[in-house]
């Protein structure tokens, strides 16, 4: 059989039209599905990954996440997202049954983690800090002149923290008297 492609359009067509297809094309009744996001609490809320600022909104339900998507009203992203903001809401302890809810500590020279509570774990950070600094800190330079610092002690910030967290992140570190201090937006 010689058919060309015009010709078979038409069988194809033809044949689509009269059910051939096993496709049914009388009306069916529709049935919705209750969406994840009813009933919840909305909060906007800002991407912590980069230093862009997209706007996400957080849908939680009982206190616990449901679902994140792009805020469509954010003049930033406009409901956009990449793919690290797409997937934000596997951060969520629903979402991912294997996330860490408790800090692990290894001990110098130890082989296995071990968990440990917050309050331990930030003592020990505090610890750590206090020790470095005190043993590092330099009133004076070499000329004599007062510099009052730390050179064995850095930060690298966050873009997730707001103008204001910044500014008392960035009057803490100083108090501690560190000058490398970085922002992941220009890193």
């Amino acid at each position: 059989m010689d058919v060309t492609r015009r010709g078979f359009l038409k069988i194809s067509g033809a044949t689509a039209l009269a059910g051939g297809l096993g496709v049914p094309l009388m009306p069916r009744e529709a049935h919705a599905q209750p969406t994840k996001i009813l009933y919840t609490k909305e909060t906007t809320t800002i991407c912590p990954y980069c230093a862009v600022g997209c706007g996400i909104i957080v849908h939680t339900r009982d206190g616990r996440v449901v679902n994140t998507e792009g805020d469509p009203d954010h003049p930033i992203n406009e409901g956009s997202l990449c793919p690290k903001g797409a997937s934000l809401y596997q951060l969520s302890y629903d979402a991912n049954k294997n996330r860490l809810t408790n800090p692990l500590y290894r001990a110098p020279y130890a082989k296995e983690w071990k968990e440990v509570t917050w309050d331990w774990a930030l003592d020990k950070i505090a610890e750590n800090i206090k020790k470095n600094r005190d043993a590092s800190f330099k009133e004076k330079n070499d000329k004599g002149e007062t510099v009052n610092r730390t050179d064995s002690l850095a930060s690298v910030g966050s873009a997730a923290m707001d103008n204001e967290e910044c500014y008392l992140y960035q009057k803490f570190l100083r108090a501690l008297g560190l000058v490398y201090i970085e922002h992941q937006a220009r890193i």
